[in-house]
């Protein structure tokens, strides 16, 4: 009866945040759940990594820790955790794909439980969390993981739960990501505490963080002017 009483608490949740009757929002949420619109900050990801690290081996070990941890939380999900649950997602639900909206027939192939976009962004926020120790990228990367999540409710590609899971198993796997790189780090360079204004306590250019922000910003920019053109050209 407990699991009944969550199941039709996670299909009532489900109900509140799926779709709009906003066509702007529609558009929006479909580019933002897209992987490829977030190239950018990812490869600016990349430059900061590339630019606060002295050695090849230093900038190896945090790209190979990262796609560790993407591969934890999203890669295992794929291969094995979603076939074995099997759960259907809600666009395709024969109890729920009637009543949910499901924008421009968007279905995601595989299984739903649990979500790897939640699972996999989570991942690199909290590893990048470790990695620079800023309080603004942190935040930043935070917020970009939880509306990754929240636009696969929006579409009816996940189940509520099926995006909490996800957050929560790439909290724990970018962790265990960044343990590992820790560890390895201290092989291969010494640790040293920065105490600047101009640095994290982990030697990362604050400018370099703004510049990540501001290419963020400019992504979001990006898509927002997407949708509005894409919801003009829809009616």
């Amino acid at each position: 009866m407990a699991l009944d009483g969550l199941i039709s608490f996670d299909q009532h949740l489900l109900m509140m945040l799926n779709g709009s009757d906003s066509m702007f929002w529609d558009h929006f949420m479909l580019i933002f759940t897209n992987g490829l619109t977030w190239i950018p900050l990812l490869f600016t990801l990349f430059l900061l990594v590339m630019k606060n690290n002295e050695t090849m081996v230093q900038i190896g070990l945090v790209v190979g820790c990262v796609l560790l941890g993407v591969f934890f939380s999203g890669g295992l999900n794929d291969i094995v955790i979603k076939p074995l649950v099997a759960r259907p997602r809600p666009c395709d639900d024969p109890l729920m794909k009637y009543s949910v909206d499901v924008v421009n027939n968007y279905r995601a192939s595989g299984f739903s439980f649990f979500s790897s976009h939640a699972a996999n962004t989570m991942a690199i926020a909290v590893f990048m969390m470790w990695l620079v120790r800023s309080r603004l990228l942190s935040l930043t990367l935070f917020s970009w993981s939880v509306l990754n999540g929240w636009s696969r409710v929006y579409l009816a590609q996940h189940y509520p739960s099926d995006v909490l899971v996800g957050w929560l198993w790439g909290a724990m796997m970018g962790s265990l990501a960044y343990y590992v790189f820790y560890r390895l780090y201290n092989k291969v360079s010494p640790p040293v505490n920065y105490i600047s204004s101009q640095y994290t306590t982990t030697g990362y250019s604050n400018v370099d963080i703004h510049n990540v922000m501001l290419v963020l910003m400019l992504t979001l920019c990006v898509a927002v002017i997407c949708a509005l053109f894409t919801m003009t050209g829809s009616y």
